[in-house]
């Protein structure tokens, strides 16, 4: 019994064989270093997310965020910078930077107006807490 193949259409291969690594993949200091130590925008960016995150379990859950936040945001100025960052690159330089810089700004922004007691004040805000029938404070 012969197998037959539906025909290849397009320029798409059936197998994936390689890829190619993101633009500034390249380990930001050189093999005679250790691992962290070369690839230190990852490990500064690991820590203070990390930083974050204790500060959030032993202290202020709001300045914990803030400093994880901060993390992201930190992480989108080196890859922006930077001409080698390692295994802070994943995808091209332009995408990097934009998710990064989303993420760590919509975590300050939402860290900044969380009740209790937010720190900024948005009225549009507080339009959409009536439109949905919640009472002013």
């Amino acid at each position: 019994m012969a197998v037959v193949r539906a025909p290849r259409t397009g320029r798409r291969p059936l197998k994936t064989t390689g890829t190619l690594p993101p633009e500034g993949s390249a380990a930001a200091l050189g093999r005679g270093h250790s691992l962290p130590v070369r690839q230190w925008p990852i490990t500064l960016c690991l820590a203070v997310a990390g930083l974050g995150l204790a500060v959030i379990w032993f202290a202020d859950f709001k300045i914990g965020l803030l400093i994880v936040g901060l993390a992201l945001l930190l992480g989108a100025a080196l890859r922006a910078a930077l001409p080698e960052v390692g295994m802070l690159a994943v995808r091209s330089r332009f995408t990097d930077v934009g998710v990064l810089t989303f993420l760590g700004g919509v975590i300050v922004l939402l860290t900044l107006v969380a009740q209790p007691d937010p720190w900024l004040h948005l009225s549009w805000l507080d339009d959409i807490g009536r439109l949905v029938g919640r009472p002013r404070h």
